[in-house]
């Protein structure tokens, strides 16, 4: 894990917020319903739901996402047309122990 990487991966509002709301998704976004039954991905919020909540373009959320899956923070599975996201818990506690160590 890139430290400075992660760092810059926080550094912007909107992917920081987006961050936020992921620790808690049944509290900052509505039920997603066209998760396939079959698909085991707890806790994972569609693209389109994350770009209603920021008021941001899909295309712009698309890539703040990926950013911050890049750096570690989260990781997402693909169920037919949607690509869900959610936070990567071992990562995001792997970037603090790093963080702790460097600094």
């Amino acid at each position: 894990m890139d430290t400075l990487q992660t760092i810059k991966a926080l550094s912007n509002e909107s992917r920081f917020k987006i961050l936020e709301w992921l620790k808690h998704p049944e509290k900052h976004f509505d039920p997603q319903d066209h998760m396939p039954s079959k698909c085991d991905f707890q806790g994972g919020i569609c693209v389109g739901s994350i770009s209603e909540k920021t008021g941001l373009a899909q295309s712009v959320v698309s890539g703040y996402l990926v950013k911050l899956q890049k750096a570690g923070l989260l990781e997402s599975h693909r169920a037919g047309q949607w690509t869900y996201y959610r936070r990567n818990e071992e990562g995001i506690q792997r970037f603090i122990e790093q963080l702790k160590e460097e600094l």
